[in-house]
């Protein structure tokens, strides 16, 4: 039977400096003293920059195993990957290739991680390792267990994994166990996926807790719900009708061999995704990347030329355009953190739109003038659960607590908007989330708490893959404030 590789770990000697205080040791414990130990961890260099090829799968391979590490630790995935890039100086092709396998590892970590337990005694150090495994491990392995759709030769990434692991001081001890890994999995291929796929968080690429709440919810659909999470999304976009129609633009894609197809009353989703720069108008404000299930919000609210509109929580502002595209209104966009504001600010400058951006907290009211708003959206903060095809660390970073406490803190934000609403007015609740404490939960709770009226909408969406409807799992609720 072929023996499992074991992890080598470099041996640490114990220090040698004097203490004050004395010890007695027996002489025959004199000689075990003085053996190496393994309990002191080395200083390790996450920032170190080794000879890799700045246009080498291995220099990918390195940036994408860093920003999986970062997640291990609790940062999202898009602000890990935005800091390799400065302090790599990546090109944009780099980036590119880096960002791709690092969010394919999120979606098959699940699966990463059961490989790695069967073929190893104990978790890889430190986490830069787990997570080239983890890279390497999602381009010669999928959940159907073909090859067909793989990105890369087989024993092209595992030459660079080993060459990436014998290059950085953190890793170099581990080179023969990376190499012994990833050549052993394809040796047992199907006896080892066979083996990983008794586990659930394998074959879903879920965390178990995750997997158990989706089921005791929706016992019918539960596993739609977390494959749809599992899917790359589409790159759904918004027409922008103040400068073009739908059916202008999606000649303008043709005209620019681009396929695409309407899957909503102002989206428009693309047969094939394109960087940003490539998608034709786009800097002009022709057309803006949103979610089908996001661009409801606007028509819910029914805007209308000459209201004051409050868009809480706004960043990165998309919904923000999209009111403004479909009215010329006095909108206030709040955002609790000033560094998404210029965001925003950039979103608007694109669109040749404008409105009022401040930093404060939404469940404050020190920025607030005194005047009532007519209408009001509430993007509440929520464990984001719904939109995990487009983050897919979220369910890596998220705790089984955490719908709990966010919606706690969501029910306060609603309550001060609530006061700032005028008699006849309308607020939108949205929520991209799949659980109900922090959908329907808190709707049904907010509606008996101040008496409002609850007008007809879509509710739960829950995550849908298809040729026409395609969107991620959002959540609404409009309400209207009794005349006085």
């Amino acid at each position: 039977m072929q023996k499992r590789p074991l992890i080598v770990v470099k041996p640490i000697i114990r220090s040698t400096t004097k203490s004050t205080t004395k010890s007695i040791v027996k002489p025959e414990k004199a000689k075990s003293a003085l053996r190496p130990g393994y309990d002191v961890k080395p200083v390790l260099q996450p920032g170190f920059k080794p000879d890799l090829k700045s246009d080498s799968l291995g220099f990918c391979l390195l940036g994408a195993a860093n920003a999986v590490s970062q997640v291990s630790a609790g940062t999202a995935l898009p602000q890990a990957l935005a800091k390799i890039f400065v302090q790599t100086g990546a090109s944009p092709q780099a980036r590119g290739a880096m960002q791709d396998i690092a969010y394919r590892a999120m979606r098959q970590l699940g699966l990463s991680q059961t490989l790695i337990g069967l073929m190893t005694n104990k978790a890889p150090e430190p986490p830069m390792l787990h997570g080239l495994l983890c890279c390497a491990l999602s381009l010669i392995s999928n959940l159907n267990n073909s090859t067909d759709a793989l990105p890369y030769e087989e024993f092209t990434v595992v030459d660079q994994a080993v060459t990436v692991a014998t290059s950085h001081p953190d890793m170099a001890h581990a080179k023969g166990m990376v190499n012994a890994v990833l050549r052993r999995f394809l040796r047992e291929r199907e006896t080892l996926m066979k083996a990983a796929l008794q586990r659930p968080e394998a074959v879903w690429n879920y965390p178990l807790w995750w997997i158990d709440a989706a089921k005791a919810v929706y016992p019918h659909n539960w596993q739609a719900i977390l494959a749809a999470g599992d899917a790359p999304p589409p790159l759904t976009l918004r027409i922008n009708r103040r400068k073009t129609s739908v059916d202008n633009y999606l000649k303008l894609l043709a005209d620019n061999g681009m396929g695409a197809r309407q899957i909503g009353f102002d989206a428009v989703r693309l047969d094939k995704p394109v960087p940003v720069a490539q998608i034709p108008g786009f800097g002009a404000g022709m057309a803006s990347v949103q979610d089908a299930a996001a661009q409801m919000a606007a028509s819910l609210l029914d805007v209308r030329d000459g209201m004051r509109v409050l868009d809480a929580c706004a960043a990165p502002g998309g919904k923000t355009g999209h009111l403004l595209e479909c009215a010329t209104l006095d909108l206030t966009a709040l955002d609790v953190d000033p560094k998404r504001l210029p965001r925003i600010q950039e979103n608007l400058d694109r669109l040749q739109l404008s409105a009022t951006l401040k930093a404060f907290d939404a469940q404050s009211k020190v920025w607030w003038d005194g005047r009532m708003f007519d209408r009001i959206l509430a993007d509440v903060p929520c464990t984001a659960s719904g939109i995990v095809r487009r983050h897919p660390d979220i369910r890596w970073l998220r705790r089984k607590g955490d719908a709990l406490q966010l919606a706690t803190l969501s029910a306060k934000i609603l309550d001060n908007l609530w006061q700032m609403l005028c008699p006849g007015g309308k607020l939108l609740f949205v929520t991209c989330s799949v659980w109900p404490q922090e959908s329907e939960a808190q709707a049904a709770a907010f509606a008996v708490r101040h008496t409002a009226i609850r007008l007809p909408a879509p509710g739960q969406l829950l995550p849908e893959v298809g040729q026409d409807k395609d969107h991620d799992g959002l959540f609404y609720a409009l309400f209207q404030k009794v005349a006085a």
